[in-house]
């Protein structure tokens, strides 16, 4: 069994640490739990394992938020990977931090990367986990706060909750998507 792990964010240090980016904190997490190193392949930087019998494609598109699609259905296709098997990791401004939000299909949320996930592949019945960002912004400053730092209280807390999100990751390759949003959403 293969699985495609896409962690959304934006190439480049300008957008390091930024909440924008958890969907690359992520995947950089997974690859750093099996000791897997990225290379830089077409549209993205990409790492492959095994583990459990499984092959492992981690992805951290170079083609920016709002065009990520390509880069998901060119490693599908290039690796025979069936949206089953897909996980797309993103941020989300209407969970509290840290929480995490599994779901094996649904909108958008207004999210641009997940518009051209589901424009390019004609669907949203792909999984996605959602990293809660908060929304502890003013009106009208929503995208400073976006693609603003984590803060101090922040940081600290994101170690653990990067490894929450290895284990559901770990989760639905093993014990399958329900199981794992049984055991993971909202925690």
């Amino acid at each position: 069994m293969k699985y495609l792990i896409v962690g959304l964010g934006n190439p480049g240090a300008e957008y390091e640490d930024t909440r924008h980016n958890i969907g690359f904190k992520v995947v950089d997490a997974i690859a750093q739990s099996r000791g897997a190193s990225f290379a830089t392949e077409r549209l993205g930087e990409v790492s492959t394992f095994r583990f459990k019998a499984r092959t492992f494609v981690l992805l951290k598109p170079s083609t920016y938020m709002n065009l990520s699609g390509k880069a998901v259905r060119y490693w599908m296709d290039a690796e025979n990977i069936p949206l089953e098997h897909v996980l797309i990791i993103t941020d989300d401004l209407s969970l509290p931090f840290g929480t995490l939000r599994l779901r094996g299909k649904g909108s958008d949320g207004g999210h641009n990367g997940l518009k051209d996930i589901q424009a390019i592949l004609n669907t949203s019945q792909y999984p996605r986990l959602r990293f809660g960002i908060g929304d502890a912004f003013q009106r009208g400053t929503q995208v400073d706060y976006v693609l603003g730092k984590w803060t101090a209280e922040e940081s600290k807390a994101l170690s653990e909750r990067l490894e929450r999100c290895v284990e559901c990751v770990w989760s639905i390759a093993t014990a399958g998507l329900a199981r794992s949003m049984n055991a993971f959403n909202n925690t």
